[in-house]
């Protein structure tokens, strides 16, 4: 019966993730942008990537931080190497199956060849089997170099904006969604109606998000425990999904727009932050004051690594063959790959 409300409870904390990031916490990043006067390249690699990715980061952080032992450090990695692999398949995807999308290759180049620095970083440090200080380090500067770069890339080559999505507070949807929304509104200003509280959206958002985020990772602990189910394979599947839902969500609504590029240009930018920063910051924090360094389970995670690697040179070569198009065939073949990988994972991992 615990396992059952514990599996509810997951489906719930997703639903409530899903709702809260993207009508609560997104737009409160967009209000602190524009106050802060940031550009929108400098606030899509900063706030708007932490945004989205927010799930993924808390997960990453109270995976790391809050818990002892290498099984679970392992789920922070987990999470955030199957999200980046799901966002790449399945939502770059489902964008191409709504709407063809013709790339502007400038940007969409910046991002995917960091993103093989990135990943190639991430096997490097993988590759012993432990994280130490250094290469925590590594991660976050090259986050920073890649932020330096986005802030800078259309005044070293010349390209017109992506225009940034507008989110505003859902009023429509089923039953269920109107009423977790009314809910969160008790505890949290919605943003479309009180725009002059936007700090306190956002702050309240994050703590939201934070303890829901160790919930998730409370639950999924107990499941592996119980069912004796490896805790690596939950983060790299089902964590990994579920955290991901508000990219998912964001990404189809500007498909449906017409803005698919944006949707690509979005998956591949979160990426970036979740695996440099996601992974780079709590790493740092255990490092300094937990231990000297920290254990990840290679035979586990290094796999993942080596496909998501695989899957990014495929979509880079997919798309300079296809002319920076992606249609409806290469969306279903993104996502036939996303499901191609939950299989191996299955038989390999769990």
């Amino acid at each position: 019966m615990q396992l059952i409300l514990s599996i509810v409870i997951i489906l719930l904390a997703f639903y409530v993730l899903a709702i809260l990031t993207e009508d609560f916490f997104v737009p409160a990043i967009d209000k602190l942008a524009d106050k802060l006067r940031l550009s929108s390249d400098a606030s899509g690699a900063t706030l708007l990537a932490m945004g989205s990715s927010a799930p993924e980061f808390f997960t990453s952080l109270f995976a790391i931080l809050g818990i002892a032992g290498s099984d679970h450090a392992d789920i922070g990695a987990g999470t955030i190497v199957g999200s980046a692999i799901f966002n790449v398949l399945v939502i770059i995807g489902a964008a191409a199956m709504f709407k063809a999308v013709k790339l502007q290759w400038k940007p969409v180049l910046r991002d995917l060849l960091f993103y093989i620095l990135t990943i190639l970083l991430l096997l490097l440090s993988f590759s012993d089997g432990k994280i130490v200080l250094l290469e925590a380090i590594s991660f976050v500067g090259l986050y920073l170099v890649y932020v330096f770069s986005v802030v800078n890339w259309r005044k070293w080559f010349k390209y017109k904006e992506i225009a940034e999505p507008q989110h505003s507070a859902d009023s429509d949807g089923n039953i269920l969604s109107r009423l977790t929304f009314k809910t969160i509104q008790i505890f949290i200003p919605n943003p479309a109606s009180k725009p002059s509280l936007y700090l306190v959206t956002f702050l309240l958002s994050v703590l939201a998000i934070a303890g829901i985020s160790w919930l998730l990772v409370e639950q999924i602990v107990y499941i592996a425990d119980v069912a004796s189910i490896n805790s690596t394979f939950l983060a790299l599947t089902v964590l990994a999904a579920g955290t991901s839902i508000p990219d998912l969500i964001g990404s189809i609504v500007v498909a449906k727009q017409g803005r698919g590029d944006m949707a690509v240009s979005n998956a591949i930018g979160s990426n970036i932050f979740d695996i440099l920063f996601g992974l780079g910051f709590p790493w740092i924090l255990a490092l300094v004051f937990m231990s000297d360094s920290i254990s990840v389970g290679t035979a586990n995670l290094s796999a993942s690594v080596i496909l998501l690697f695989a899957t990014v040179v495929a979509t880079l070569f997919l798309l300079v063959v296809r002319n920076w198009k992606i249609g409806h065939k290469s969306g279903l073949i993104l996502i036939a790959l996303y499901i191609a990988y939950c299989v191996y994972i299955a038989l390999t991992v769990a």
